[in-house]
């Protein structure tokens, strides 16, 4: 069974940095596929970026290259999203995402998900 905890969401100033945490209670972490995804008051969730099982390969929403990195920790259950250059639009619910493949998860139909942190950035 997965169950997935987001931390680390707050208030912080355009051009600040912010990092997600997402751990799972689970013993079966390594075995999937990670991702977040968020989404803005009056907008539909949105890809933000994916991780495979092993962290080898990552996948960014155009929105966010260049500016976001996730990561894994399989030995602590954990997936981040370290999140620079933040801009008032990336203000949103950001929710992490688990699924068996990574398919499942970049199209937005992951089993499990979390409960969401809030992330405002203030211009």
């Amino acid at each position: 069974q997965v169950q997935l905890v987001e931390s680390g969401g707050g208030l912080v100033q355009a051009g600040g940095s912010l990092r997600l945490s997402c751990a799972d209670s689970g013993r079966t972490f390594s075995s999937y596929a990670m991702g977040w995804f968020r989404q803005a008051p009056g907008k539909e969730r949105e890809f933000v970026a994916a991780i495979t099982t092993s962290g080898g390969t990552t996948y960014y929403a155009d929105s966010v290259k260049g500016r976001f990195t996730i990561s894994r920790d399989n030995a602590k259950n954990t997936v981040y999203l370290q999140m620079n250059s933040l801009k008032p639009e990336d203000t949103a619910v950001y929710y992490c995402a688990a699924a068996r493949t990574i398919v499942l998860v970049t199209s937005g139909r992951s089993e499990y998900w979390g409960q969401g942190t809030q992330v405002t950035v203030s211009s």
